[in-house]
């Protein structure tokens, strides 16, 4: 699940909140039911699992009845093991006691609660990447081994597999532009991990993968929904077999009902789960708030990636551990510079003080005669309505839009905003140009380029890319 490149930050519930839907999950909530039932009585086998036996008293406890009884009793009492809420204390005579973690769960903080769920999480992911309990059998040969390669079964393989898989999911709930808390359609989520970026109409073969791995994760997503990790809506079984009776059915999706193929979303609990191992393994998986306590440049740097929302929510809980004026004094401070980072910070910086009072007017007039700064300050005070509101000059104007210019380029790249943008002011001041490239702001000569690329105009285009070539003369560049 590693990469290099940061994912959008996440927002996610408090600990205390995160801690109690872990409690009331049925995996953990079985099994800590389970480690508070065994006793000295209580019998294991040599790998650590309930004794045969005892199933019918354990699925009992449990509150258990049906075919699947045995087996989820024999599930909650392995996740009991594996997360420390029973110990074997003598493998030979098979003996258990209460392990040291079973007290975390009602005498622990919320965050011990979340470790102990997390491992139970890991042993259920264990289990999702398992084949087939028919299959096993299957698979068995004389001898009661299991032959793996009559199983067409690479175990890091399926691991890494649904691995790929989480964290698209992650990324499409966390991204701006995805469903949000919304679930995802399964052949959609399945298509991410198996359609190549490039590939226009996806082979017939492709789409053969892709219905495979829809069958692999509809498995997959009915054993981690007990963990809390998921809320699923699974693969019709009709449609199954309405799937199998059809050979002429080229497609895994029927667009006229697509949550017949299966419908998964993140819980709160799943997305504070996935990136706990998106961390672990080295990805960068910000979260909404871990800036609050840091200055106001760590801020304007850190939302420079953010989307819109993000961004906001990351500012709004800054902002409310400060005072306005001083927070507005801060942030002004941290937006300055001529390095290339420069008119981002000052556009987030726009954007944080936007949500700020009038108190903060004080701090806006400081800056006044700032050449980085005062025509921000004048936008704020002017959109406030007040008063003796020097006008700016014409060399302030023309700083102030390319370093916006600049900002929205860093921020957006060639978006369609931006072209609207580049057109309006081709349209409206006819002399730009002429007057641009003579702007001493480090981006001057870049942002003329972009206006040359992006102005589908072609007169207006060329005449952009002569004022870039003029600024960047003038730079010495």
């Amino acid at each position: 699940m590693s990469d290099s490149s940061p994912l959008p930050p996440v927002r996610l519930a408090s600990e205390a909140e995160l801690a109690r839907d872990a409690l009331s999950t049925p995996v953990l909530s079985r099994a800590a039911r389970l480690a508070r039932w065994a006793g000295p009585d209580t019998r294991v086998d040599a790998g650590g699992g309930l004794a045969d036996a005892q199933l019918p008293a354990a699925a009992e406890v449990l509150g258990l009845d049906g075919d699947d009884a045995a087996a989820l009793a024999s599930e909650a009492w392995r996740v009991a093991v594996d997360t420390g809420l029973v110990e074997v204390v003598d493998e030979e005579a098979g003996t258990v006691t209460a392990g040291p973690d079973l007290a975390l769960l009602t005498s622990g903080s919320p965050l011990d609660v979340l470790g102990v769920w997390q491992d139970a999480l890991e042993t259920l992911l264990a289990d999702a990447s398992v084949p087939d309990l028919d299959d096993l059998v299957d698979a068995l040969d004389e001898g009661g081994t299991v032959d793996f390669s009559r199983l067409d079964w690479d175990p890091q393989a399926e691991a890494d597999f649904l691995d790929r898989v989480l964290a698209n999911l992650y990324l499409l709930t966390v991204s701006e532009d995805g469903p949000g808390e919304g679930p995802v359609p399964l052949p959609a989520l399945a298509a991410s991990a198996i359609v190549p970026n490039d590939m226009g109409e996806p082979t017939n073969d492709v789409l053969e993968q892709v219905s495979d791995a829809m069958m692999r994760l509809d498995d997959q997503f009915r054993v981690l929904e007990p963990a809390g990790l998921v809320e699923y809506r699974p693969v019709d079984e009709a449609l199954m077999a309405e799937a199998a009776d059809d050979a002429d059915a080229d497609a895994p999706v029927d667009d006229t009902d697509v949550s017949r193929y299966g419908m998964v979303r993140l819980t709160p609990l799943g997305l504070y789960g996935l990136r706990a191992r998106l961390l672990e393994a080295g990805q960068a998986a910000p979260a909404v708030g871990e800036l609050a306590d840091k200055g106001a440049d760590a801020l304007l740097d850190g939302t420079a990636a953010f989307g819109p929302r993000a961004a906001q929510a990351e500012t709004e809980q800054w902002l409310t551990r400060r005072a306005p004026l001083a927070a507005a004094r801060e942030l002004l401070a941290a937006a300055r510079g001529a390095d290339a980072g420069g008119p981002l910070r000052r556009l987030r910086c726009q954007q944080a003080l936007s949500l700020v009072g009038a108190e903060a007017e004080p701090a806006l007039r400081e800056v006044l005669d700032d050449p980085e700064l005062g025509g921000l300050a004048r936008v704020w005070l002017t959109e406030r309505g007040a008063a003796d509101v020097p006008p700016p000059s014409e060399a302030m104007v023309f700083w102030l839009t390319v370093d916006t210019l600049a900002a929205q380029l860093a921020a957006e790249g060639n978006s369609e905003e931006l072209q609207a943008l580049v057109e309006g002011l081709a349209e409206h001041h006819s002399g730009f140009f002429a007057a641009a490239w003579r702007v001493d702001h480090p981006a001057t000569a870049d942002v003329l380029e972009a206006m040359g690329r992006l102005h589908p105009d072609k007169k207006v285009a060329k005449e952009a890319r002569k004022a870039a070539f003029k600024a960047r003369s003038a730079q010495g560049n």
